[in-house]
């Protein structure tokens, strides 16, 4: 951990402090950093590291051996970057054990091994500037490499805010403030006063990105508006979308980005006091959320009279239980007072009254890490990027049926299908585009001829679906429309927290409507039923849980109408996904007896002599897909 040695009260220690970070950010000597975040560690980054480390040290390479965060490119983990002096950064993709000591011994004799790289980064800037970080002589390719510019999931980024995530080790602050970080926070503090920062807030148009999309400036406006003598302001990472993970992205990568935002959020208002509201099943996102707030504080960036200002403010984390409900403002705050978290009626509103009765501002994860850059460059330049109404970039995890699955940040108004099609790289050879979700678990699912739909809060929401927090998952043709909205209906039941009525209980009855038609057993008037039932639960609930929950299904039925009436009057399931509408069968021509399915079928539902045709029992058939995944003659039919 790199924790700066000393108070930073001014802007010359700023300077200092950024002059030690672009040593290490841009050192040198030869420079090998690894993506240690989630994703990197889920798929054996860790693995690599020490193998690195080994080998680094077994050679006696006078190399430095760093950890990064996550650059979005999920499905290419673990990441490996080898930056030389007055060389581009070259990203190594998949990496393992071996590759990573053959990379060493490699770099040692000169070989760059470009089999293994995917990618390079030219140059450094700082984002809060714009002004390029020097970097001696610096080359501007590398042979047999493509530039991560050219790249169709580079291609169209505008890497706001995740400007330094997978850029700067996110335990250094040096590293942090070399890149331009905590000069807004000086700015404002020296030379505006909180009127100002609210204007300038204003002016960029930012809108929260937690999923509501509500005016930042104008909830900023209302809580300093307020005549109270203790103020909150609360980061809400309470990402409970399945698949997303945008906020855990951006506190693992760039923790400083946020406490940054939160403290200038705080000055603008006139809070003493910050909360971030983070998962428990975060843990790493927590442990570096926890290093950032005592490097800040030991440098003076946290606590009393910041930057000599009179301007006090103290952060602390407070971790939630994964409730999806808590992600609503009232039920966080809830929560936080050690209640259920159940949502209450509104107004008041948490910025009139909200934690303790007091006045509080609650913005998500993403929200407070581009406020640094809305101070540096201010909010027309800012309020240029995206559409009439939605300005800025946004993130979005990109899953599902999709080449490439990551996390990515684009400008607000790209359309659904340059998402898909080209940074996602469309759905895998073999397979059609179905359908992209996008909104979590409660919004809906657009068809492929709405791709032309722009990516932001108006276009989206006329497409009969959401932009939530970010969320985003490719289905291909394999994919049963009814199947899908059944899925995400369970979801949203079993995370209801039931205080409404109508919630509670038109969830649940349209859970067992849905369960029904996939089994089966669904009459046609089953689907009007749904959407009357779908109407009154967004019109009557009482938070955005509710009133957004039947999207899954009003989408569905809106442009997937047939695939329900297939269930229906032909109890037949297209997409052959739902269980009890289809059967397993060996084609007894292809099948060569190799026994492969026998060994996984837990049901011992398949039966047959080795090296004969054997025959599924569908009496006792499971339709777990185990045998089809073993299958190497592809004998197994569903039907």
């Amino acid at each position: 951990m790199n924790v700066a040695p000393a108070r930073l009260a001014t802007l010359t220690h700023l300077r200092l402090a950024a002059a030690r970070g672009r040593r290490t950010l841009l050192p040198e000597q030869p420079k090998i950093l690894v993506g240690m975040g989630t994703c990197g560690l889920a798929t054996g980054a860790d693995e690599v590291f020490e193998a690195l480390r080994d080998e680094l040290q077994h050679r006696k390479l006078d190399y430095v051996l760093a950890a990064t965060g996550c650059i979005g490119w999920c499905g290419m983990e673990p990441l490996v970057d080898v930056q030389l002096p007055g060389q581009p950064r070259i990203t190594y993709g998949r990496m393992d054990t071996r590759k990573a000591r053959e990379l060493v011994r490699g770099l040692e004799r000169g070989d760059l091994q470009p089999k293994w790289a995917v990618g390079f980064l030219s140059g450094y800037e700082n984002p809060l500037t714009g002004k390029r970080l020097r970097y001696a002589r610096q080359t501007t390719r590398v042979d047999g490499v493509p530039r991560y510019q050219d790249l169709p999931l580079f291609r169209h980024q505008v890497r706001w805010a995740s400007r330094n995530c997978g850029i700067i080790d996110p335990r250094s602050l040096d590293e942090h403030i070399a890149r331009g970080g905590y000069f807004a926070l000086h700015r404002v503090l020296t030379a505006m006063q909180p009127h100002e920062v609210i204007a300038e807030v204003t002016r960029s148009e930012l809108r929260g990105r937690g999923g509501a999309g509500y005016p930042t400036g104008k909830k900023w406006e209302t809580v300093a508006n307020q005549r109270a003598t203790l103020k909150y302001v609360i980061c809400n990472a309470d990402e409970g979308d399945p698949g997303a993970y945008m906020n855990r992205t951006l506190l693992e990568s760039d923790p400083h980005s946020v406490l940054e935002g939160m403290c200038i959020g705080a000055y603008a208002m006139g809070a003493a006091e910050g909360i971030v509201y983070v998962r428990e099943e975060y843990p790493l996102a927590v442990t570096r959320m926890h290093e950032a707030i005592a490097q800040a504080e030991a440098a003076g960036l946290l606590g009393e009279k910041i930057f000599g200002s009179g301007f006090s403010f103290r952060i602390r984390i407070a971790k939630g239980a994964g409730a999806f409900v808590c992600g609503e403002e009232t039920a966080l705050i809830a929560s936080l007072e050690g209640r259920v978290g159940e949502p209450r009626q509104r107004p008041p509103f948490p910025a009139e009254r909200g934690l303790g009765g007091k006045p509080t501002c609650i913005n998500n994860v993403e929200t407070w890490a581009d406020i640094p850059l809305i101070v540096m460059r201010g909010g027309d330049w800012y309020a240029q990027l995206g559409t009439k109404s939605s300005k800025g970039t946004k993130t979005f995890c990109l899953v599902g049926a999709v080449k490439n699955t990551a996390l990515v940040e684009v400008p607000l108004g790209i359309t659904l299908r340059k998402v898909v099609e080209e940074i996602g790289g469309g759905v895998p050879e073999g397979r059609r585009f179905k359908a992209i979700q996008t909104g979590g678990p409660s919004g809906g699912c657009v068809t492929e001829s709405l791709l032309e739909t722009p990516v932001d809060y108006e276009g989206l929401t006329s497409a009969g679906t959401i932009m939530g927090s970010g969320g985003m998952i490719v289905m291909d043709d394999s994919t049963c429309m009814v199947d899908i909205a059944k899925f995400f209906l369970t979801f949203l039941a079993d995370e209801s927290c039931g205080k409404c009525f109508s919630c509670r209980e038109g969830l649940q009855r349209m859970q067992q409507i849905v369960t029904h038609i996939s089994q089966g057993q669904g009459r046609e008037e089953d689907l009007p039923l749904l959407e009357d039932l779908g109407w009154m639960v967004r019109e009557t609930s009482l938070c955005g849980l509710g009133q957004t929950a039947p999207n899954p299904v009003l989408s569905t039925l809106r442009y997937f109408r047939d695939e329900y009436l297939a269930h229906v009057r032909e109890k037949r399931c297209p997409a052959k996904v739902c269980r009890e509408l289809i059967a397993y069968r060996i084609e007894p021509t292809i099948c060569d007896g190799c026994g492969a399915c026998v060994r996984v079928c837990t049901a011992e539902a398949i039966l047959g002599e080795k090296k004969q045709a054997h025959v599924i029992e569908n009496a006792r058939c499971t339709k777990c897909g185990a045998c089809i995944e073993v299958c190497q003659p592809r004998a197994i039919l569903v039907e």
